[in-house]
C-alpha cells in the first residue's frame, strides 16, 4: 500500500505542474498582445459569466460558455463608426495578477459579478476597489450578472454589496442587471443598452 505522504507529494507535484502550465499560457498571450492597444477590459471573478456576456454582446444573441477563460480572450465588436476591442482576462487566481497591468492601458473597465453567489461578493468587492484605486478616472461599468437566478441579489443590493458609492466622484460609473438565458435567443434590452453605452464611453475616451 502506498504511504500517505507519497500520495500527498504526488498531489503537490501535480498542482505545481498545473500552476506552471497556467503561467506558460499567460506568458504566451502576453508576448502576443500589442503593447499599446487601448482595449475595453472585461474582468471579474471566475464563474461570474464574463465570457458568456462578452460573446452574447458580440453576437447580439445569447451565447453560453461553459469553459473558464484560461488567460486572455480578445473580441472585436463592430460599431456604427469603427469597432470596440474587448479584452477579457481569466478570473481565477493565477490570472488576477495581470488585471492591474492591463488596467493602465484600458479605455474602460467592465466588471462582471455573479449576483447569486452571495458568499463571493466581498471578494469581488475587494478586487474591484483594489483595481480602481490604481486608475482614478477610468470609467466603470458593472454587470450584476445572472439576474434570472432565484437567489440573485437585486441591482440595488449589488450596489451596496460592492460599495459602488465609494468608487470616486470623478469617475463615470454605471450598473446594469444582466442575464444570459436561452442559448440563441436575442440578448435582453438591458444588455443592448449596456452595449450602446459602452460604445459611447469608449468613443469619448479615445
Amino acid at each position: 500500500m502506498r504511504k500517505e505522504w507519497e500520495i500527498e507529494k504526488e498531489k503537490k507535484q501535480l498542482k505545481e505542474e498545473k500552476k506552471e502550465k497556467d503561467n506558460n499560457v499567460l506568458t504566451k498571450h502576453l508576448l502576443e498582445l500589442p503593447e499599446k492597444n487601448k482595449q475595453i477590459l472585461v474582468l471579474g471573478l471566475d464563474g461570474a459569466g464574463k465570457t458568456s456576456v462578452l460573446h452574447s454582446l458580440a453576437l447580439n444573441r445569447v451565447q453560453h460558455s461553459k469553459a473558464p477563460t484560461q488567460g486572455f480572450d480578445a473580441v472585436c465588436i463592430p460599431t456604427e463608426d469603427s469597432q470596440m476591442e474587448f479584452l477579457e482576462i481569466g478570473g481565477s487566481e493565477p490570472f488576477r495578477s495581470y488585471w492591474e497591468m492591463y488596467l493602465s492601458r484600458g479605455l474602460l473597465l467592465v466588471f462582471v459579478v455573479d449576483s447569486a453567489d452571495h458568499r463571493r461578493l466581498p471578494e469581488a468587492k475587494k478586487h474591484l476597489h483594489q483595481l480602481i484605486e490604481t486608475n482614478p478616472i477610468i470609467p466603470l461599468v458593472v454587470f450584476a450578472n445572472k439576474q434570472d437566478l432565484e437567489a440573485a441579489y437585486h441591482i440595488t443590493d449589488i450596489h451596496e454589496a460592492l460599495a459602488l458609492s465609494e468608487v470616486g466622484n470623478d469617475r463615470k460609473m454605471f450598473l446594469f442587471g444582466t442575464q444570459v438565458t436561452e442559448n440563441g435567443s436575442e440578448i435582453p434590452s438591458t444588455m443592448q443598452d449596456a452595449k450602446d453605452l459602452i460604445a459611447h464611453l469608449a468613443a469619448d475616451m479615445q
